[in-house]
């Protein structure tokens, strides 16, 4: 009976009255791991591990550690770093030791504010080596690659709107203009 409970005094089965969405599997999931759809799910579900996102891109390991502490012990704390510059880009993993303490956090502090964002935390399956370096082509998050607006949190201008912005800046090259003068 899934989440039922018997109280053997009342000798009835108790049901939770509604499921906590705090701590329900969210529809992230990482598009690299090794394993199939059921062995990812298994693993989240008892994972002790969070992804959280849309840090800004000067928020340091401490100020993790302190707001994420405040929910339980904390096994480690990994940056999400640029592949290439090797600096911070935007997102961490944390691990707890205990999978409640995990909880509260998904609970307590998905969609609060650190350093002027609004951090979003997930279930990750484990935290593997090389997962630290950002999958963007240019070293950073895939998604900054398509931001096209300006947040200085994040480093400014999103690649694709650095490389518009590049483009209109240079004007015709300087080959472009000598045939314009032939």
């Amino acid at each position: 009976m899934g989440g039922d409970r018997l109280d053997r005094s009342q000798n009835v089965y108790l049901r939770p009255l509604m499921k906590d969405p705090g701590t329900e599997l969210t529809q992230y999931r990482d598009q690299h791991f090794k394993g199939n759809r059921i062995n990812q799910e298994n693993c989240l579900k008892m994972s002790k591990t969070l992804y959280v996102g849309n840090l800004s891109y000067f928020t340091t390991e401490e100020q993790i550690h302190e707001l994420f502490s405040k929910c339980g012990d904390l096994k480690r704390i990994v940056m999400g770093l640029d592949k290439f510059k090797k600096t911070p880009c935007g997102f961490c993993f944390v691990e707890y030791n205990e999978r409640l303490d995990a909880e509260n956090a998904m609970r307590y502090i998905n969609g609060t504010r650190l350093d002027d964002r609004v951090v979003r935390t997930d279930w990750d399956a484990g935290f593997k080596e090389g997962r630290q370096f950002g999958r963007g082509k240019a070293g950073g998050q895939v998604r900054d690659e398509y931001r096209m607006d300006f947040d200085p949190g994040r480093g400014g201008f999103g690649v694709r709107a650095q490389l518009k912005g590049d483009k209109q800046l240079s004007g015709p090259r300087v080959a472009d203009k000598e045939k314009e003068d032939d």
